[in-house]
């Protein structure tokens, strides 16, 4: 037979008694995606760790390194941190996503955070669930280094590096030049989204004025406008951070950046003005789809109470001669059955006729 465990002090189980075990660290290499040294708008052989690839720019005096991590936490955020000499205040956000869209300057290195897009696919709005899929990308750019932190699932970067790759022209420009790189492909993801919610805006246009005579639900006019609002919660903050960094009065950023921004800005404007107006549509349709609603409710009551005018003839014939009263008009007579079937038939078929004409049926 077993023996049982001894009780540990106060009566305490062993198990009551165990200190917690300490939580492993994981390396941050585990967090990076990515992480070379270019020169010359040019990438460097070999692999490097963020640390030797900044060693190696700092020794050359040119170039940059760029790191790429994918949903850090805060130990590994906070070795980069370090690092890169990274503010705190910077470093937390880093880690913790659903941040607004900003641009913050700390000293030469600037923050900007972008929120990402993506449409989901789904056959119907009726059978959807989400249009809209949000993610976050932040971008550190230093005088000799760029960092992204990626927050999401579709927040790849990968191939946007392989691109600036084969243009080392751009990248000789800087960090800056990734900075640029990083905005302007999720603004043009933002353009992608919005020619995707086109026909769903159509399709909800179509559903609420041209299914007359047809029940309506309005699910789908509500879920439309839940995803343009977080549409919109994503793309508006991101225009007075693109305002800093096409200003020409910004030291850290080159002017061919800064015309380069310009073309980003405006391709923004676009989108919001776009936003806005799906905004502004689908108030109108939820409004007149509430109102069609209202309508068809209103009907369906007018159907229930002509019916139940229509049945209220038998019950009340029905109720009357279902008394027990010897002395009642036509009780024992042998055509008295078939004269008052007779007669409630007709009453209920001329008032089915009236509520017909009046449109109640």
């Amino acid at each position: 037979m077993p023996s049982l465990p001894r009780p540990g002090p106060r009566g305490l189980s062993p198990r009551r008694n165990r200190r917690p075990l300490p939580q492993i660290r994981v390396p941050v290499a585990r967090a990076i995606v990515d992480c070379a040294v270019y020169i010359d708008g040019r990438r460097q052989p070999g692999r490097v760790s963020y640390t030797e690839g900044l060693a190696r720019v700092r020794a050359a005096g040119k170039g940059f390194v760029w790191v790429g991590l994918h949903a850090p936490d805060d130990a590994q955020m906070a070795d980069v941190g370090a690092t890169f000499g990274l503010h705190e205040l910077v470093v937390e956000d880093a880690v913790h996503a659903h941040q607004r869209p900003k641009l913050e300057v700390y000293d030469d290195t600037q923050f900007l955070v972008l929120r990402t897009v993506q449409y989901v696919e789904h056959e119907t709005m009726a059978k959807a669930s989400e249009v809209v899929e949000t993610g976050e990308i932040m971008v550190f750019a230093g005088p000799d280094f760029v960092l992204t932190v990626r927050h999401g699932e579709h927040t790849e970067l990968s191939e946007l590096r392989r691109h600036l790759e084969t243009h080392p022209d751009r990248l000789a420009l800087g960090p800056t030049a990734v900075l640029h790189a990083v905005a302007d492909k999720v603004v043009d993801s933002y353009l992608a989204v919005t020619d995707r919610m086109d026909a769903d805006v159509a399709a909800i246009e179509e559903v609420v004025f041209g299914r007359q005579g047809h029940s309506l639900d309005i699910d789908p006019v509500y879920l439309l406008r839940r995803e343009v609002l977080e549409l919109r919660r994503a793309v508006t903050p991101l225009a007075t951070p693109l305002q800093s960094l096409t200003a020409s009065g910004n030291p850290l950023v080159p002017k061919e950046i800064r015309r380069q921004f310009r073309d980003v800005a405006d391709h923004l404007t676009t989108v919001i003005d776009r936003v806005l107006e799906y905004d502004e549509l689908l108030t109108s349709l939820l409004q007149a789809a509430a109102a069609k609603v209202g309508i068809q409710q209103s009907t369906d009551m007018r159907k229930i109470s002509a019916w139940v005018a229509i049945a209220a003839v038998p019950t009340m014939v029905a109720g009357i001669y279902g008394m027990n009263f010897d002395h009642m008009p036509e009780l024992h007579q042998e055509w008295g059955y078939p004269v008052v079937l007779a007669c409630l038939v007709a009453l209920c078929a001329a008032l089915f006729v009236v509520f017909r004409r009046s449109h109640w049926l």
